[in-house]
């Protein structure tokens, strides 16, 4: 009788490997299923890229056009033109950021993201050099790090291609300073200073792009982003020449997420 059991128990536990053995692969093609690509609902991910402040400003025979400028009114970057010799596109840097999505739907997701950027460029004055004949040289810097919250409409939902074109508001904190010497104008002499402004602007973003999903769980691709805000210097406080600074601009990104 123990050895009749025992042989049962033997052929029970034989056979319960056996099924084990068969339905492990099923199992596992199942939870394959389950994490595709398109079941996914979170992602994390980075972006690099650059930042290309908004607007230039027509130059001729050292005369600035400020009306040529598409930049917003009283913007300090424009009113330094007029004495500094650099360009707006010498802001051109690189820009950026981590993010959050959340698929809301098959066609809609929200995200939030916080990003950086931060650029000098090297600048001089246009007509008017040292006793020495050296050049009069500054340092400006612009800093912006983006606070973001937007939604993304994708029209042919989420799948191997996934266009999209989206918008929300930003909350951008900024620093901007001019660091070196400076003309004044009252006797033409030449002195060290530092002059800067920050603050925190709000205003929207707008962005298209498009990526793929690879590896199951990542997903690479490319965005255009554009932001339009600007701060308040108070000129008052930190002489510099303009009563605005312009924030606005557009980044190209280079986008990489892992999905959850």
């Amino acid at each position: 009788m123990m050895k009749r059991l025992w042989l049962q128990g033997v052929r029970y536990a034989t056979g319960l490997a056996a099924a084990a053995l068969i339905l492990a692969p099923v199992a596992a093609q199942a939870q394959i299923r389950q994490v595709s690509s398109s079941d996914h609902r979170h992602a994390i991910g980075v972006t690099l890229g650059g930042f290309f402040p908004k607007g230039g400003c027509d130059e001729a025979a050292g005369q600035i056009f400020v009306d040529d400028c598409h930049r917003t009114t009283g913007d300090t970057i424009v009113a330094d033109l007029n004495d500094l010799l650099f360009e707006i596109k010498d802001f051109r840097g690189a820009s950026f950021s981590g993010e959050y999505l959340f698929a809301i739907n098959e066609y809609l997701e929200a995200g939030f993201g916080a990003g950086f950027y931060k650029h000098t460029v090297n600048s001089v004055y246009r007509d008017v050099v040292n006793d020495d004949r050296s050049e009069i040289a500054q340092e400006l810097e612009l800093r912006i790090v983006p606070m973001t919250a937007t939604v993304r409409f994708l029209p042919i939902g989420r799948g191997k291609i996934e266009p999209y074109v989206g918008g929300g508001i930003g909350a951008f904190n900024w620093t901007y300073s001019e660091a070196g010497e400076f003309v004044d104008n009252s006797d033409s002499s030449v002195f060290p200073a530092r002059y800067s402004a920050k603050g925190t602007a709000v205003g929207p973003v707008f962005l298209g792009g498009i990526r793929a999903p690879i590896a199951d769980v990542w997903d690479i691709g490319g965005e255009v982003q554009y932001q339009h805000a600007s701060g308040d210097t108070k000129p008052a406080e930190s002489q510099l020449l303009g009563d605005k600074i312009d924030l606005g601009g557009f980044h190209l990104l280079f986008t990489m997420h892992i999905r959850f």
